[in-house]
């Protein structure tokens, strides 16, 4: 391959928010290895040339043989990567209660399907259900179920486990929509997917945290031809590592997926991530309900944001491919064009900004009043501190949310030939989200 040329890719942005991991932890990240997922790519690399990103990161991360996410279970402490719902259950709450607000807001509809993308351990929708329990009066006997669309068949274990504990799970054959079923500690009806598209038809609240960043991403460079897209090549120096090269000609990638008035000088896409938005968007508008997106990520202004997490510490995402995990921060004026015009986007605003919108002050308050224990109420400090702190998770983390354009339209009636706004029928105001963030 005589075209191939080094592309120099500079510092990594502000990465998730790492927690030190205790010593032996450590040790035990940092012996991992997977020479069998390097092989396998430069195999391929080998056969038909430099693969993009997008293929490096699904063939990294979602591999059935050798995959990240199918081989480990990489949260928490004796992980890569801790989030939000394990750093507090005041998160959780506050989401749960954003979805409940959310569906009365709709009219209270008979039947109410809580999906979350990528549940990690469980720990959110856990949370969140508890907040159902508490709620029961308020849910007014609606027909909750509980959807988790999970491509790791350890983290499903994690997930029933925490979700459904000793109550019967039902593995279903693999050719099914739903290959995992049980019942909640609440009694709840519980199902597992592979895909967003198998999420039976109803009215829907769809969570999403920490799942975008995860989804593969293109990554394209401006040259004095053009834009040029991004491969992973073999280094003709060292046949046992990979590079990043830019790719000499154009793609079909880089000839579609770039808007043509960006100014910036890198630019990272991620179709999958779109195609997923415009799934729930046209869920939104044929059945109802809203969306929650929770992730890093910005508004069509970061660069280079790819990069990899492993046993709490930043990685190289070229180097021992299969140990880490790998993250992009998220666009959110990609997503927000992708939703289309049918939906209204609410965001992005800061995690800080959404939490306190949402009460979280209140409610630690609440906590440390019926604490009494000093290590408990350090702990919940330290968590609230974590979570709405700038300088930590507060600004870091940001959230982005889909509404059915009948969420916030006001009820008008013709009279006297102007539009008067119907006695007592004014739209809810979206919790957790100012007039400001409406786009």
């Amino acid at each position: 391959h005589s075209y191939r040329h080094s592309y120099l890719v500079g510092p990594p942005c502000r990465c998730r928010w790492a927690v030190m991991p205790s010593r032996h932890c450590s040790m035990s990240v940092e012996g991992r290895s997977d020479p069998s997922m390097l092989r396998h790519l430069t195999s391929k690399i080998t056969a038909t040339g430099p693969i993009t990103v997008a293929e490096y990161m699904r063939e990294v991360l979602t591999n059935p043989v050798s995959g990240y996410y199918v081989k480990n279970d990489m949260l928490g402490a004796d992980g890569d990567f801790i989030t939000s719902p394990e750093i507090s259950q005041i998160f959780g709450e506050l989401i749960g209660v954003w979805c409940v607000s959310e569906w009365m807001a709709a009219g209270k509809p008979k039947a109410l399907q809580l999906v979350e993308l990528g549940p990690g351990r469980g720990s959110l929708t856990s949370d969140i259900l508890r907040v159902f329990r508490q709620l029961q009066s308020a849910l007014n006997g609606a027909a909750v179920s509980i959807h988790l669309v999970e491509v790791s068949p350890k983290l499903s274990q994690v997930q029933a486990e925490c979700l459904t504990g000793e109550r019967t799970q039902v593995c279903v054959s693999d050719k099914e929509a739903v290959y995992h079923t049980g019942t909640s500690h609440t009694g709840l009806p519980i199902a597992w997917y592979r895909r967003v598209e198998d999420i039976p038809k109803g009215f829907s609240i769809f969570l999403a945290h920490e799942f975008f960043d995860a989804l593969p991403i293109h990554k394209f460079q401006r040259t004095d031809k053009g834009w040029r897209e991004v491969m992973v090549d073999i280094d003709p120096e060292e046949p046992e590592k990979l590079r990043f090269v830019v790719f000499p000609a154009p793609t079909l990638a880089s000839t579609t997926l770039i808007q043509a008035d960006d100014k910036r000088e890198h630019v990272e896409v991620c179709p999958e991530g779109g195609v997923i938005v415009q799934n729930l968007a046209n869920r939104i508008v044929e059945d109802g309900g809203a969306a929650l997106i929770a992730d890093y990520g910005h508004d069509g202004t970061k660069m280079d944001t790819f990069r990899g997490f492993r046993g709490h510490k930043l990685h190289d995402v070229l180097l021992a491919p299969g140990t880490a995990d790998l993250t992009a921060d998220v666009d959110f004026s990609y997503l927000r064009r992708m939703a289309g015009g049918d939906v209204v986007c609410l965001g992005p605003i800061t995690q800080r900004t959404f939490l306190k919108n949402m009460g979280i002050d209140t409610r630690l308050q609440v906590l440390l009043r019926n604490c009494h224990d000093a290590s408990t109420r350090a702990q919940l400090i330290q968590s609230y501190d974590m979570l709405t702190n700038l300088e930590k998770m507060g600004q870091r983390f940001q959230f982005f949310s889909l509404l059915s354009r009948s969420r916030l339209a006001e009820p008008q009636e013709e009279g006297e030939g102007l539009k008067r706004r119907k006695k007592g029928r004014v739209p809810l105001p979206v919790a957790g989200f100012s007039e400001l963030g409406l786009q």
